[in-house]
């Protein structure tokens, strides 16, 4: 019955964050905010909401250790695989300079939890510990990242409007309804997934930071993938390493900057392996988004392998 919750809890994350996505894209169609912001902001958070919910609310019922793992193992996933697979569909162009301004946030992001989970090195105290100050610190270069969005909306000259919408009220109703549906399925499923994998994760031995790691991670990074593996049959390649690259920075910086602020995150010792491999697969996306402009097969065949044996080395670990 609990493999069933799970999966239940995953279907409806899944779904809710679609519907989420569609319905606020929609309205802000319809508001007329330029496609660019939309994608940046709207998508980003959208795909990364499952994540957020977990988090959150295993941050609130004192799983600090699925809160994280969750949110440092979907970037791996995202860097890794979703990358990986993508650019094995279709090479993955980069030749938007938002894109290069974007990679080098992410890795200023994964830099800045390094750092501020570091605090028996740094400060010389006990407990690794991301305090309700570094909560704010995160929501602080959330900020920067969101003016730095606007900026870009509004300074592009190449940026137009979608297409027509007409102002019904039927569909003003529709897409409010698809939005608030969708953020209670996101809820209501998170909600889910945090109960069931910590059960699974105790009767089977499993540490709540490997179930984190792998099972939560995973799923909850199941609509990145999705929408980059239709961008890239798609052949809208940009889209599709935006929305990794965009979807990390939320969950590192909105994620974990919302959950410490809510309740401070104990920090595991394991994770700090699993952090410099975040790290160093960004440096590695970055490299290889610089070279010839694309992400390669080859490439995206590394990313690939580098996944896989990282799933065999934490679970040898655990």
């Amino acid at each position: 019955m609990t493999y069933l919750l799970l999966i239940i809890g995953f279907v409806l994350l899944i779904k809710g964050a679609d519907y989420f996505v569609e319905g606020s894209s929609k309205i802000a169609g319809l508001l007329r905010v330029p496609p660019l912001l939309i994608g940046l902001t709207i998508v980003a958070f959208g795909t990364s909401s499952p994540e957020a919910t977990v988090s959150i609310l295993a941050a609130v019922e004192g799983t600090a250790d699925l809160a994280l793992g969750n949110v440092v193992g979907s970037n791996i996933f995202n860097i890794s695989l979703v990358v990986g697979i993508t650019a094995m569909i279709n090479p993955l162009k980069v030749e938007n300079n938002t894109i290069r301004k974007e990679i080098p946030f992410t890795l200023l992001s994964s830099v800045a939890l390094l750092i501020l989970i570091s605090d028996v090195y740094l400060q010389f105290v006990n407990e690794n510990l991301i305090s309700r100050s570094d909560g704010f610190i995160f929501l602080l270069f959330l900020a920067v990242f969101i003016f730095y969005i606007f900026e870009v909306a509004r300074n592009s000259r190449e940026v137009e409007v979608a297409e027509e919408v007409k102002l019904e009220s039927v569909g003003w109703l529709k897409n409010i309804l698809y939005t608030i549906g969708g953020l209670l399925a996101i809820i209501f499923g998170g909600d889910l997934v945090v109960n069931s994998s910590t059960t699974i994760a105790y009767k089977v031995g499993m540490s709540e930071t490997l179930v984190g790691l792998t099972i939560v991670a995973v799923g909850t990074s199941l609509p990145e993938l999705i929408t980059s593996i239709t961008a890239a049959i798609k052949k809208h390649t940009d889209i599709a390493i935006g929305n990794i690259v965009g979807s990390n920075i939320f969950n590192i910086l909105f994620v974990l900057g919302t959950s410490s602020v809510i309740s401070p995150l104990p920090v595991n010792g394991k994770i700090f392996v699993d952090i410099y491999l975040m790290v160093l697969l960004t440096v590695v996306l970055f490299i290889f988004s610089r070279s010839k402009t694309r992400i390669t097969r080859l490439e995206g065949c590394v990313l690939a392998v580098v996944y896989v044996g990282y799933l065999v080395y934490i679970f040898m670990r655990n």
